[in-house]
């Protein structure tokens, strides 16, 4: 069977000052809907996040189902959707019965019945082909009880051993088990950060706050074939075992992400017992995010220098000047450089200006003011307790992450994910 592993599509995501990505993120579906075509995909796996949001705007949905109605027409037999951190589970649910009938089999949380986590993919001879087990994004309620003055490390270790056991009672269930026996592969799902993975500054909120890098490569049983794996937007293997992979956003979602290479991965199952044979899919880029940082001289000379022809769409910028010279007179030339290249590139935040020297004094002020909009409701709160000791501030930063998981699923349009 050949399946096509994506994830972290963060649909309706709205870029620094409010730019909603829909346009790159439409082109990206045509292309993938083009691919499922000319290699003859059975199967797609959508990893977590499909959208950026609990509260995904109407346009963010109309794009998903949308999507999912064009499948129909491209000869992919099923598709497989498991919630993200960023996803609503009674969003991504609620449709859930009726897309069964279009084989778009969507888990948006653990279920209570485990065996509604394991799907049994049939082939175009109606055998079954492959076994899923559809792992979303687990929450601390899906896999564990809280422990009234446990440490930051006894939480670590809890969490660690909670989500090993799930997988592994997956992996030892009947319905895994025996058509294994058969020689069905079997792949798995998850949305976590595994540890050896590597994030982007800015771009991926911990899933579960003070404890980075909770599930290594050895906490996936030996009977998944292949895992496929979301959170992190950069394309990388865990553990160095091939057959455990992130596929990485397939947009760029910051700047911190421009150079990444976006790609989603073609999978082709034989038996089981052997990982598939794998080809990464460069999926172009039709935005470019360029950053021109520098002085003022160098930060003129490469923007008027700049050249958009590879792109679809025009670039957006991150400028940042490092001058002396009056902040009017480097608005005024930067400002200029951009309007002359108006069809090439565009700065949606404004251009930063750093003084490139400063007295001793002042040294503390020389970081680029930041706005309380700017800042993800996470990075408010790491500031409140940088001050405190370490292990205070492990504590606490942990419980808020359990308090902001909660919040968030009660009141998703209040938690969207912002600080203003």
């Amino acid at each position: 069977m050949k399946v096509l592993h994506t994830a972290d599509w963060h649909l309706g995501q709205h870029f620094l000052t409010g730019q909603e990505r829909l346009t790159e993120q439409r082109l990206f579906l045509d292309w993938l809907l083009t691919m499922v075509r000319e290699h003859g995909v059975e199967a797609l796996v959508v990893a977590g996040d499909v959208f950026d949001t609990t509260s995904p705007s109407h346009a963010a949905q109309e794009l998903y189902y949308t999507f999912l109605m064009q499948m129909q027409g491209t000869g992919c037999r099923h598709v497989v959707i498991v919630g993200g951190n960023h996803d609503s589970p009674t969003l991504l649910n609620a449709s859930r019965q009726l897309l069964r009938q279009l084989r778009i089999h969507v888990v948006g949380n653990v279920p209570t019945d485990p065996t509604e986590q394991v799907l049994t993919l049939d082939g175009a001879d109606g055998r079954p082909a492959l076994v899923v087990c559809a792992v979303p994004f687990l929450r601390d309620r899906d896999i564990r009880l809280a422990v009234p003055g446990e440490t930051p490390e006894d939480r670590q270790h809890r969490i660690r051993e909670s989500i090993a056991a799930h997988y592994a009672a997956l992996a030892e269930h009947e319905a895994v088990c025996r058509p294994r026996e058969q020689d069905v592969p079997v792949l798995a799902t998850g949305h976590l950060y595994a540890a050896g993975g590597e994030a982007r500054e800015g771009a991926e909120r911990d899933v579960h706050i003070g404890g980075l890098g909770l599930v290594g490569a050895e906490h996936f049983p030996a009977a998944f074939d292949y895992v496929a794996l979301g959170h992190l937007h950069r394309p990388q293997v865990v553990g160095g075992r091939q057959h455990i992979r992130y596929s990485g956003s397939p947009v760029p979602l910051s700047f911190t992400e421009a150079d990444d290479r976006q790609q989603v991965l073609l999978l082709e199952f034989g038996g089981a017992g052997t990982a598939p044979t794998i080809t990464a899919l460069p999926v172009p880029v039709t935005r470019r995010l360029q950053r021109f940082h520098g002085t003022l001289e160098e930060v003129e000379a490469d923007i008027l220098a700049y050249d958009n022809a590879a792109f679809e769409l025009v670039a957006w910028a991150d400028v940042l000047v490092h001058s002396d010279e009056a902040p009017a007179e480097v608005q005024r030339r930067v400002q200029a450089a951009l309007t002359h290249q108006k069809k090439q590139v565009l700065a949606p935040r404004g251009v930063r200006h750093q003084r490139a020297t400063e007295a001793p004094d002042l040294a503390a002020s020389v970081a680029p003011l930041q706005l309380l909009s700017d800042l993800t409701v996470e990075e408010v709160f790491a500031r409140r307790v940088a001050g405190l000791p370490p292990e205070r501030a492990s504590a606490l930063t942990a419980t808020f992450g359990e308090l902001r998981q909660l919040l968030a699923e009660a009141d998703p349009a209040a938690w969207g994910g912002t600080a203003g």
